[in-house]
């Protein structure tokens, strides 16, 4: 089974929707899939995601989209004032990265700088929980660090989200910490990455990346680009 993750496109974050450059990246995005026969997308229910989806799906003979709550975008915010930005994410790897902290370990949410942020870690762990479902009902049940082939459901499907909640899905995937990937995977607008997981049914298999992080399609697709602003 292939597993194409993609961002959604460029969004008005108060209306929760895409900006008219955003349906521009969508369309980019959907003419690079056209071809990879998708057989299921699933999709966050924000607005900007959704949307995306629609696009791809309308060049996918009309796919039906399965709209997942647990793929919104994570949440952030602590009232610790130490933290970086109180809290954000992104910003406070960047800040560890500053102060020479590693981004390996694996207790990266028992310790500081994320212990007080309760937002994020658990909502980085509802997108996991979530995940582990998904992969559940298309054939791979995860065991330990690995997933165990039942019946694989699709060839190819999609899943349409966010900077966040996918860096979540990856490091789940992967058995890789959460702040490794916020910033070793920092999706541009509508990027693409595929993974493979392998069909060997009654055994454990591991993931693998076939591409990741790709936003060659939206080349030049900018706002002072498309719009001289």
């Amino acid at each position: 089974m292939r597993m194409i993750f993609v961002r959604h496109g460029h969004p008005n974050y108060r209306q929760d929707c895409l900006t008219e450059l955003g349906h521009l990246h969508a369309k980019a995005a959907a003419e690079r899939l056209c071809e990879e026969k998708i057989e299921m997308i699933y999709s966050s229910t924000c607005g900007r995601a959704f949307e995306t989806a629609e696009h791809i799906a309308e060049l996918q003979e009309n796919r039906e989209i399965v709209p997942c709550d647990y793929m919104r975008e994570i949440s952030w915010g602590s009232d610790t004032e130490e933290l970086f930005q109180k809290g954000h994410p992104w910003f406070t790897v960047d800040q560890m990265v500053r102060d020479g902290q590693s981004l390996q370990d694996v207790d990266w949410a028992e310790k500081f700088p994320f212990l007080p942020n309760h937002l994020c870690t658990e909502s980085v762990k509802r997108v996991c929980d979530g995940f582990d479902g998904l992969m559940a009902s298309l054939g791979y049940v995860r065991e330990g660090e690995f997933y165990r082939v039942t019946e694989p459901k699709y060839k190819t499907v999609a899943v349409v989200s966010h900077g966040g909640a996918s860096s979540a899905m990856l490091a789940r995937l992967f058995n890789l910490p959460f702040p490794f990937l916020c910033t070793a995977i920092c999706p541009n607008y509508t990027a693409v990455t595929i993974v493979n997981m392998k069909e060997n049914i009654g055994e454990l298999v591991a993931p693998q990346f076939e591409l990741v992080n790709d936003a060659r399609h939206i080349k030049g697709l900018n706002a002072e680009a498309c719009f001289g602003k």
